[in-house]
C-alpha cells in the first residue's frame, strides 16, 4: 500500500471479498540522501505512509511498514549507476519489481501466514492448463503495466493476486468516491523514478559518483564515419534516440544513436540511423512457456509506452538470450531497456536489449 490510489482500492476490494487484508508500505529511499532540489513526493514520503495507515485503520486491517531501503539501495540503484556508467538506459522500475518489492512482500506474507500477495498493478494473472501462470494486459490499455512485470517468476506469480486489471482507471476512481476518500480520488499520478523525483538523473549520477563529471567531460560527439562533430558534457548524460539537450547546431535535427563508454564517444546520425530491424537479449525470464520455438512470432515491445512491433524470435546461446528480428524497422532500441514479448494479450517473456544489432 503506497498511500496511492490504486494500491489502496485493492486493498478495500479484498476486504470486501472477505480477504483477511494486511497492509504493507515499503520505504525504499530517503529522497534526502539523493541531494535533490524538489521536495519529496511519491511512494516514500510520511503523508503517503499515514494515507496507507489511515485506509487500513478505518476498514480494520493491520498495517505494518517495511523497510527495505539497504536492498533497495544496494541491488536497484547500483544497477542503475553501473548500467549508465556502461554506456545503457537502465530501468529501474522493471528490476525493483523483479528482484526487490515482490521478493520482500512474498518474505513478509511468509512470516504473517499470508497466502497470497496483492499489488495495485493493472494487469491479469491467470493459470494455464499446462499449471504455468501467465501474465496479460489489463482491460485499460491507457493504464496497463505488465510490461513492468515481466520478471516475475512462477513462484511469485502463483502467489500474486492483481485485482485492477478487469477495471478501468475511471472506475477505480470512482470506487475511490464510494469509499468515502475523494481526495484520493483526485490525487495526482508519479511517473518519476522514487529515487530521482526532480527527473534529473544526470545530477543524481553527478552526486552519487564522486568525480564522474571531470571525467567524462569534454568527450567528442562524432558521425558514423567517426568524424569528430564537436565536444559533449559525458558519455552517462546521454541516451540513445535523444535529440534535445545535446548543445550543438547543425540546421537539422540530429539523434544520438550509439554511446561507446571505451572512448567517452557519443554518435549521432538522422533519424533514420535509428532505425534496426534486430536485436539481441538477454537476462530472460520466461513466463507463459517454459521454452520458446525458434521463429515464435511474438509482438515485442522495446519500451513501456512502445504500442510494440511484430518480429520472430529465436533462442540463442543454449536458450539464455534471443535473438529478435523485426518485420518492420523500429526506432531507439535501446541497451539496458526491456524487451517484452506479447502473444496478443499474454506476456511470452521478457529481458534486456543487449545490442540494437545482433553483431554490434
Amino acid at each position: 500500500m503506497s498511500g496511492g490510489i490504486d494500491s489502496t482500492v485493492t486493498a478495500l476490494m479484498l476486504n470486501d471479498e472477505g480477504y483477511e487484508v494486511v497492509g504493507i508500505t515499503m520505504k525504499t529511499w530517503d529522497y534526502a540522501a539523493s541531494g535533490g532540489s524538489k521536495k519529496e513526493t511519491g511512494c516514500c514520503n510520511l503523508d503517503s505512509f499515514n494515507d496507507a495507515r489511515q485506509a487500513a485503520v478505518e476498514h480494520g486491517f493491520a498495517h505494518y511498514i517495511l523497510d527495505i531501503r539497504e536492498e533497495f539501495g544496494d541491488f536497484v540503484i547500483e544497477n542503475f549507476v553501473e548500467e549508465y556508467l556502461a554506456g545503457r538506459t537502465p530501468n529501474p522500475c522493471v528490476l525493483c519489481n523483479t528482484h526487490i518489492k515482490w521478493r520482500a512482500l512474498l518474505k513478509r506474507a511468509d512470516a504473517l501466514g499470508c497466502d497470497f500477495i496483492a499489488t495495485g498493478h493493472y494487469a491479469k494473472i491467470r493459470q494455464l492448463d499446462n499449471g504455468r501462470f501467465v501474465v496479460s494486459k489489463a482491460v485499460d490499455d491507457t493504464k496497463d503495466q505488465s510490461y513492468v512485470l515481466w520478471g516475475l517468476q512462477q513462484d511469485l506469480l502463483s502467489r500474486t493476486l492483481l485485482p485492477l486489471g478487469p477495471y478501468r482507471k475511471t472506475e477505480i476512481r470512482q470506487m475511490a468516491l464510494d469509499y468515502g476518500y475523494p481526495e484520493l480520488a483526485k490525487k495526482s499520478e508519479s511517473y518519476e523514478i522514487c529515487f530521482v523525483p526532480d527527473n534529473d538523473y544526470r545530477g543524481f549520477l553527478k552526486r552519487r559518483v564522486e568525480g564522474l563529471e571531470e571525467k567524462v567531460n569534454g568527450g567528442n560527439f562524432v558521425d558514423k564515419d567517426g568524424n569528430i562533430l564537436g565536444k559533449h558534457k559525458g558519455y552517462p548524460f546521454y541516451t540513445i534516440g535523444q535529440r534535445k539537450g545535446l548543445d550543438i547546431a547543425f540546421g537539422k535535427p540530429v539523434f544520438v544513436t550509439k554511446i561507446d563508454p571505451g572512448t567517452n564517444t557519443v554518435m549521432l546520425g538522422d533519424e533514420k540511423d535509428l532505425e534496426q530491424n534486430e536485436m539481441k537479449v538477454a537476462g530472460l525470464n520466461l513466463i507463459k512457456y517454459d521454452t520458446i520455438t525458434p521463429g515464435m512470432e511474438a509482438l515485442t515491445k522495446i519500451r513501456y509506452k512502445d504500442k510494440g512491433c511484430l518480429s520472430n524470435i529465436y533462442p540463442v546461446q543454449a536458450g539464455h538470450a534471443l535473438s529478435v528480428r523485426f518485420y518492420e524497422t523500429v526506432k531507439g532500441i535501446a541497451p539496458g531497456q526491456s524487451a517484452v514479448f506479447y502473444e496478443g494479450d499474454d506476456v511470452i517473456g521478457g529481458g534486456i536489449i543487449q545490442s540494437g544489432m545482433l553483431n554490434s
